[in-house]
């Protein structure tokens, strides 16, 4: 099992955050995503990455501009991911976590590597996308 966490300020206002990082039909955004799949609306979909790898996501909780969290499951891993948002001002921080366990011993020792790289990417493609609100 590994466990990732990244917390960060952003200099925009919590509802514009919120609708970038809970939408499932604007992922454009996203450098690592190819699309998005939703099989229930509010409850499932799933994630292509550009390679064209698959993650089912099953959402847990949704409680607008507080908390999004949701399980995930693909051939190598399963595990839950949880963002909390707080609004500071005119600003807003998220605090994300990311507990996966690898379903492949081979991986066990790369998983903790692999998901710190992906919330570098997720942080790094969200603030673009919020400079091009601007």
């Amino acid at each position: 099992m590994a466990i990732a966490n990244v917390k960060v300020t952003l200099k925009e206002d919590i509802k514009t955050v919120w609708e970038i990082v809970t939408s499932l039909d604007n992922y454009a955004w996203r450098s690592d995503l190819s699309k998005i799949e939703v099989l229930e609306v509010g409850k499932k979909f799933i994630e292509y990455t550009k390679e064209g790898y698959a993650t089912t996501f099953t959402i847990t909780t949704f409680e607008p501009m507080t908390q999004y969290a949701f399980d995930m499951d693909n051939n190598n891993m399963h595990g839950h991911w949880i963002g909390l948002f707080s609004k500071t001002d005119n600003k807003t921080e998220i605090n994300f976590t990311e507990n996966i366990t690898p379903k492949k011993w081979i991986m066990k020792p790369f998983v903790g590597i692999y998901l710190k790289k992906q919330q570098t990417t997720y942080i790094s493609d969200l603030r673009k996308a919020l400079e091009e609100k601007q």
